[in-house]
C-alpha cells in the first residue's frame, strides 16, 4: 500500500522542469497542485499492475520506477526504466487500454496521481500540455522501435555497449575520471533488457572490464571509456 504525503506544490517540485506541466505559469499548476493525489512508494510496491484498467496518470517527483511485462513462461521482462520528470500510464490511459506493464518503485518513490478527467481536460484547455504529451508519446515509440531493431540486428556485446550508455546518460554521477551508473541493476533485470542470458551477460560484463571500458564496485558500475563503448556499439548514438 502507498503511503500518503503532503501534497507536492507543483512549481516547487524538484521535477517541475523535466515534466510535461514545465511551461505552465503558477496561476495553471495551482489547480494541479490542489486537484492531483502525492504518494510516497516504497521499494518493490506496485504503482499499477499489468492487465489493470487506468483512471489516470502518474507524475514522477523522485526514484526511479521499473516497467516488468510477463510472459507466457511466468517469467518477467524488463522493457523499461522511468525516473524522476517523467509521467506514467499515459499510453494506456488515452488509448484506453489496459496498462501493459506493471510499474514497481526500484526506491523509495515519490509519484503525483492526476486522474482522468482532470488530465484530458486540462490537455483541452493548454496547448503546451498537450504538445507535450504528444512529444513523450513520440519518443515511447521511437525508443521501443529501436530496441526493436536492436534485438534484431546487434549481437549481445553491442546490445551491452548500448545499454551502459544509455544508462550513463540517463542516471551518470560525473566522477571525473569515471562516471558511476547511480541505479542498482540485478544481473537478471540487466540481461532481459538487452535479450540474453545472465550468464552471457556476466561473461561480456568481464569482458569490458577487463579491456577498460568499465569498472565495478560491488554491483555498481562505471563507465571508464565512454568513446570505447561507442564503437562497441556499432553505431552512432
Amino acid at each position: 500500500m502507498e503511503l500518503k504525503n503532503h501534497k507536492l506544490e507543483c512549481e516547487t517540485c524538484v521535477s517541475h522542469l523535466k515534466g510535461i506541466f514545465c511551461e505552465l505559469s503558477h496561476d495553471q499548476l495551482s489547480p494541479i497542485t490542489n486537484q492531483k493525489v502525492t504518494n510516497i512508494y516504497k521499494k518493490g510496491q506496485s504503482l499499477f499492475v499489468e492487465g489493470n484498467h487506468p483512471n489516470g496518470i502518474f507524475c514522477i517527483s523522485t526514484g526511479n520506477i521499473k516497467l516488468t511485462e510477463q510472459g507466457n513462461d511466468g517469467k518477467e521482462t524488463l522493457i523499461r526504466i522511468v525516473t524522476k520528470g517523467d509521467i506514467l500510464g499515459h499510453r494506456s490511459l488515452f488509448s484506453e487500454q489496459s496498462y501493459h506493464a506493471t510499474a514497481t518503485a526500484m526506491e523509495d518513490t515519490r509519484a503525483c496521481f492526476i486522474d482522468k478527467s482532470f488530465i484530458i481536460g486540462l490537455i483541452k484547455e493548454q496547448p503546451s500540455v498537450a504538445l507535450k504529451v504528444i512529444e513523450k508519446l513520440s519518443k515511447d515509440m521511437g525508443a521501443a522501435e529501436h530496441r526493436l531493431n536492436s534485438m534484431h540486428t546487434r549481437n549481445v556485446r553491442e546490445r551491452l555497449a548500448e545499454l551502459l550508455l544509455l544508462l550513463k546518460e540517463s542516471h551518470g554521477v560525473d566522477e571525473g575520471t569515471r562516471t558511476k551508473i547511480d541505479l542498482r541493476l540485478t544481473r537478471e533485470e540487466m540481461s532481459t533488457m538487452i535479450g540474453t542470458a545472465p550468464e552471457t551477460l556476466i561473461r561480456f560484463i568481464s569482458e569490458f572490464k577487463e579491456a577498460g571500458l568499465i569498472e565495478q564496485e560491488g554491483k555498481t558500475i562505471f563507465v571508464k571509456d565512454e568513446g570505447k563503448l561507442l564503437e562497441w556499439t556499432g553505431c552512432q548514438l
